[in-house]
């Protein structure tokens, strides 16, 4: 999956420029596209829209405030309800409070990883993973785009041992069972020189905070 183009609203029947009155307006990170489409099909969202903003903001979670701000006072003029699809995402609690000077509500987490295998019982456990290293489904596909060269480890290999020394795991959120992406990110943890652990999360706190804003009127 790579990002949808920016500044793009897709509905169940495909791209669209706005939404419209009585509509629910979801500003996501593009790499949580796949998975708030597919809940949308399977819950029968028709009313939510999907506008992604693109995933290596992450990259820079200092820029997603303002990215946010700017997809936020674009859109909601033509929306009753804008949901921010983002965690803290490392933007140090700039995100929430600029969502709270929007008026607009966010999903609850310090990050994907915690939201995807459920806050609470991300946070039971959480002390203990200080040196795991998290992938989701995106991120296995998008290892090398997101992890590999940006962290430079195809021009210079030496630096994995000294940016991954303190980690001992490699931990595979899985959302979907997928036997190629399981290898994938089997072969990922290799590459880092890390253990592997598989854990099937689905969609967690994620299904659950978009079920509550779709039932909202």
């Amino acid at each position: 999956m790579t990002d949808l183009p920016d500044d793009t609203t897709l509905t169940e029947d495909g791209f669209s420029e706005a939404g419209s009155n009585g509509r629910i307006l979801l500003i996501a990170c593009g790499a949580l596209a796949h998975e708030i489409l597919a809940l949308k099909r399977l819950n029968g969202w028709h009313h939510m829209d999907l506008q992604c903003l693109p995933a290596k903001l992450h990259l820079y979670p200092e820029r997603i405030p303002q990215a946010v701000e700017e997809s936020v006072t674009a859109h909601r003029a033509v929306y009753d309800r804008i949901f921010v699809v983002y965690a803290d995402c490392g933007t140090g609690g700039l995100l929430q409070a600029k969502c709270a000077a929007l008026g607009v509500e966010m999903v609850e987490g310090p990050h994907c990883y915690s939201f995807f295998e459920g806050n609470a019982a991300f946070a039971d456990h959480g002390e203990e993973e200080v040196t795991a290293f998290y992938l989701t489904d995106f991120l296995v596909k998008q290892f090398d785009a997101f992890v590999w060269k940006p962290m430079g480890f195809d021009r210079h290999p030496e630096l994995r041992d000294m940016m991954f020394g303190n980690y001992t795991k490699l931990v595979y959120q899985a959302q979907t069972d997928d036997p190629k992406l399981r290898a994938k990110a089997e072969d990922c943890a290799a590459r880092l020189g890390l253990a592997y652990e598989y854990r099937f999360t689905g969609y967690g706190d994620l299904a659950e905070a978009l079920e509550d804003q779709a039932g909202k009127t």
